[in-house]
């Protein structure tokens, strides 16, 4: 082989720090936490196929690395990997058999106060509680893990595939999450990344509380009970992720300020593609709401947003908003795609020729008094909704787009994303399933 090759190689391939061991560890009883007692800063354990005791923690630079072959089992008692010490990693390792502990957050691995800079890559966590606990550590990396969550309890009941909780520049990416709680509950943090990770069977994909400055992108949820929900977090970038066939809502914004939501799509049924709820000062841009029974709920005083470039697609009601005033949803001469709205477009620019209106006063009418449905075909109806449409100044106040778009927004999914969408089942035919505890997201976190 080349010199030149060889060296390239060799770039590949991490360097131990200088006077740093390889240390093969073979299973045994107590094999592993002796030789994490005995290994100096830098070493890398090298654990061999097998199955290894946990509980161990790591209080120093090592490298425990089990080559997808080697199990570590916590024989469900208490955290099976604990971290407090800086710039360990943990890689290629099956972690199971954590406790049951919820006020403990036992998990499969935690990361302590002064674990910074940690790495948790390409491991199996599945059958614990919690699978990566973050808590008050910095600048962790969490990446490319595969989480498999309990099922032997109500979803309510079970723990987080990942739990960060004062623990600033968390990046997590890249992740495999099916059943548990929730993929991502986030608290109490700033300045984290959550990117590119597939969340199944679960009860919230996101759930952000008090996360400031931080990144939502590239996400995908499959047929969970809600997408995400991201509450009293201020400016946060939302970007780029994928809603399908959750059941409630697909994206929540509950007192959150100050975000950039663009490019996501919500679709396939949920009972609310969009809830905004008490927030304010938001770019809603360029996204895609489609099949949902409502598109978007807007409501409890939420101001100065933007929605603009959104295309809201064959939902039963496209907006619900609660409100007395006129509420404009363009930006600069560019609205929203609406597929109710009959457009013309004669001078061809992209912009319908008149403005769009997705509520009425039969749509107030039936929110305050679902009664009401029941004479919907009725001939009275019929003439109050031609009435109003024929003399605008009749209306209540309500959305604006004056400047509907003509063409909508695509937003495009991988085959083997819409593959996972088509196996979930449809929201109406899912029901709660086994979340028969579960109540309001704006009341239970």
């Amino acid at each position: 082989m080349p010199r030149s090759a060889i060296a390239a190689l060799l770039l590949l391939v991490p360097a131990l720090p200088a006077g740093a061991a390889e240390i093969r560890v073979a299973p045994g009883p107590g094999a592993l936490a002796a030789a994490v007692a005995a290994a100096a800063p830098g070493d890398m354990l090298l654990l061999e196929p097998g199955r290894h005791d946990g509980p161990v923690t790591i209080d120093r630079p090592l490298v425990l690395d089990g080559g997808g072959a080697a199990v570590v089992d916590g024989g469900g008692k208490g955290t099976v990997i604990t971290i407090t010490g800086a710039d360990a990693v943990i890689r290629g390792l099956e972690v199971r058999g954590s406790g049951t502990r919820h006020e403990e957050i036992d998990s499969g691995i935690k990361l302590a106060k002064g674990a910074s800079g940690a790495l948790i890559e390409n491991n199996l966590l599945v059958g614990n509680l919690h699978g990566v606990d973050v808590h008050g550590a910095t600048d962790t990396v969490v990446r490319g893990n595969t989480v498999i969550g309990r099922q032997d309890q109500h979803m309510n009941s079970r723990g987080n595939a990942f739990y960060i909780w004062n623990a600033p520049g968390t990046v997590i990416e890249g992740n495999n999450v099916r059943y548990g709680r929730d993929g991502i509950f986030s608290n109490a943090s700033r300045d984290g990344t959550y990117r590119n990770n597939l969340f199944r069977d679960l009860r919230f994909a996101v759930h952000y509380m008090y996360t400031h400055n931080s990144i939502v992108s590239g996400n995908v949820s499959v047929g969970n009970t809600l997408g995400y929900a991201l509450m009293y977090s201020n400016r946060i970038e939302v970007q780029d992720n994928l809603s399908l066939r959750d059941r409630r809502h697909g994206l929540m914004l509950n007192y959150a300020n100050n975000a950039d939501v663009q490019g996501n799509l919500v679709r396939g049924g949920a009972e609310k593609c969009t809830f905004i709820y008490n927030a304010h000062r938001n770019l809603i841009v360029n996204n895609r709401f489609e099949g949902c029974d409502i598109g978007i709920h807007f409501t409890a005083g939420s101001e100065r947003n933007v929605l603009t470039g959104n295309a809201f697609i064959g939902n039963r009601t496209q907006v619900k908003y609660v409100g007395t005033r006129d509420i404009e949803w363009s930006f600069e001469g560019r609205g929203n795609f609406w597929s109710d709205h009959p457009v013309f477009d004669l001078n061809s620019d992209g912009i319908a020729d008149s403005r769009f209106r997705p509520n009425d006063l039969m749509d107030h009418i039936l929110w305050s008094q679902p009664a009401a449905a029941l004479l919907m075909g009725a001939p009275a109806v019929q003439l109050i909704r031609w009435s109003q449409s024929s003399f605008p100044a009749t209306l209540p106040g309500g959305v604006v787009d004056s400047f509907p778009l003509t063409a909508p927004a695509t937003i495009e999914v991988p085959a083997e994303i819409a593959a996972f969408e088509a196996a979930a089942p449809l929201p109406s035919a899912a029901g709660m399933q086994d979340d028969a505890d579960y109540t309001s997201p704006l009341a239970d976190h």
